[in-house]
C-alpha cells in the first residue's frame, strides 16, 4: 500500500514537469508564429500618444519587445 503511493505521487511529478515543458514549447511556438506586437502596431501606438516614430525608433522598440520573447 505504501508503495502505490510512491508511485502515485512519482507519477503526478513526472507527469506535471512533463506538461510544463510541452505547453512551454506550445506557448513558445505560437507566440513566434504569431507576435502580439509588429511594426504596424508600434507605429498607430507612438502616433496616437502625439510622436512622429522614425524608423530607429520603431527597430528599436522592436528589438526591446522581441529581447523578452
Amino acid at each position: 500500500m505504501l508503495w502505490n503511493l510512491v508511485y502515485l505521487l512519482i507519477g503526478l511529478v513526472v507527469g506535471g514537469v512533463i506538461g510544463f515543458f510541452v505547453a512551454r514549447h506550445l506557448i513558445q511556438k505560437q507566440i513566434k508564429k504569431n507576435p502580439p506586437i509588429n511594426e504596424q502596431m508600434i507605429k498607430a501606438m507612438m502616433t496616437q500618444m502625439g510622436r512622429t516614430p522614425s524608423q530607429k525608433q520603431v527597430n528599436q522598440m522592436m528589438k526591446s519587445m522581441t529581447k523578452y520573447m
